[in-house]
């Protein structure tokens, strides 16, 4: 969640952006955007909203919908109303009854912070 002094970016459910973003700030997703998400902080989308394209973000609520691959670095919540199609990064994943996940997810510890195997 943004602290007092963060900004929080908001993309109205009549706005259309084609195109990357990438910031220090939260950002809440009601339109469609087309393009690749890179931000520092938040990223919310709402029931409405659409997202195509690569998204990285620390954390992400998904209300709406995602075509396309999310690296979560902390904490992705998919609710009930989500449909999600691609693969899935993240440390921590809570999936509501009634989303809809198609791809891959790969969770935990980042790899270069993964334990070792032991050796025979």
């Amino acid at each position: 969640m943004a602290s007092k002094e963060q900004e929080i970016t908001q993309i109205g459910h009549s706005v259309t952006i084609r195109g990357d973003i990438s910031g220090k700030s939260d950002v809440r997703v009601a339109g469609n955007i087309n393009g690749s998400i890179s931000i520092e902080g938040e990223l919310i989308i709402e029931k409405q909203g659409y997202i195509e394209g690569e998204i990285k973000t620390t954390s992400a609520v998904v209300a709406g919908s995602v075509k396309g691959n999310i690296d979560c670095s902390e904490k992705l919540i998919l609710e009930s109303s989500s449909q999600f199609v691609g693969n899935i990064k993240t440390k921590q994943l809570i999936i509501q009854e009634g989303a809809i996940f198609q791809g891959n997810c790969q969770m935990g510890l980042p790899q270069q912070q993964a334990p070792k195997e032991k050796q025979a």
